[in-house]
């Protein structure tokens, strides 16, 4: 991969803003998602 490839792929993953998700970067978005599969299951 050249320099700029990777460039294109930090921009898009990182500092693109996406209107759909609240004006904020794909990778912020991702990171309650995440979290959210991490906790246990509440059990009744």
């Amino acid at each position: 991969m050249d320099f700029a490839t990777l460039e294109w792929v930090d921009w898009f993953n990182n500092r693109r803003l996406l209107e759909s998700i609240g004006n904020i970067p794909p990778a912020e978005a991702e990171e309650p998602y995440y979290a959210m599969l991490d906790e246990p299951a509440m059990v009744a």
